[in-house]
């Protein structure tokens, strides 16, 4: 039924079905529903990360798994990432011939949707309304200023990008995502831990662009009508979480 809607109607249908999604998984506000959710997104996320860095290797994916169903019962899933680190080295010196590469995915995305996982646990689920509201502002309010305004390219990286649409998009996102911090802390570090978040969403959205282009791809899938793939909808998240997470323990 979608392929037969424009690209514009399935990009508007897909971004209204996920948002009711997201707003009634918030609303259950339930640790294992929302550990569940992250984890289906964390999956497809691994499997186009392998496509990106073109890796395949059937192990990975159990591997990624068992980490997910760790990060479930284990209080500090931020410290699973040093756990991988530690596994992928002592099988790189004992094994000699194995890739070196396969630890890309556990890079990005696993460990910026480990920390989705960490600020809901950490801190609940209105830190998680404030970092979507962030960096969904950052993104649209990039675009209607770089139409409105932009003049200097960004970067090489994404071509369409203006440096007067970053700026306005941040400034946008800082000034409407403080207002919904201030329910966690108060202005001053609501306004702080605003601006890094948003200013990490922009190299989190960049970084992907620059794997699509080394990969030679478009979009990193086809899972979502008119988006693209998970990565490509949770590119600045990606940056944004651990960085939110970062701020809001320095400062709280």
């Amino acid at each position: 039924m979608l392929k037969n809607l424009t690209s514009l109607q399935q990009r508007v249908i897909t971004g209204i079905a996920l948002l009711a999604l997201v707003g009634f998984i918030g609303w259950i506000d339930n640790f294992f529903i929302m550990w569940a959710f992250l984890g289906v997104i964390y999956m497809f996320a691994f499997y186009e990360a392998m496509k990106l860095f073109k890796l395949s290797s059937s192990s990975a994916y159990f591997w990624a798994a068992l980490l997910w169903l760790f990060a479930y019962v284990y209080p500090n899933p931020d410290d699973l990432f040093f756990l991988v680190a530690i596994i992928f080295g002592a099988a790189i010196a004992y094994l000699h011939n194995f890739d070196k590469r396969l630890i890309l995915p556990f890079l990005y995305p696993v460990s910026g949707i480990l920390f989705f996982l960490i600020l809901y646990q950490d801190f609940g689920v209105r830190s998680m309304l404030w970092l979507l509201v962030t960096v969904a502002l950052a993104d649209t309010g990039a675009y209607f200023t770089g139409k409105a305004i932009g003049k200097t390219k960004f970067s090489d990286t994404s071509p369409n990008k203006t440096l007067e649409g970053v700026f306005g998009g941040i400034i946008i996102a800082t000034i409407f995502g403080s207002y919904i911090g201030l329910e966690i802390a108060p202005l001053w570090i609501a306004i702080v831990v605003t601006l890094v978040t948003a200013v990490s969403s922009v190299f989190g959205d960049l970084f992907e662009s620059y794997l699509k282009r080394e990969a030679g791809v478009k979009d990193s899938g086809d899972i979502l009508p008119g988006h693209g793939g998970i990565l490509d909808r949770t590119d600045g998240y990606l940056f944004a979480a651990p960085m939110m997470v970062i701020a809001l323990r320095a400062f709280l």
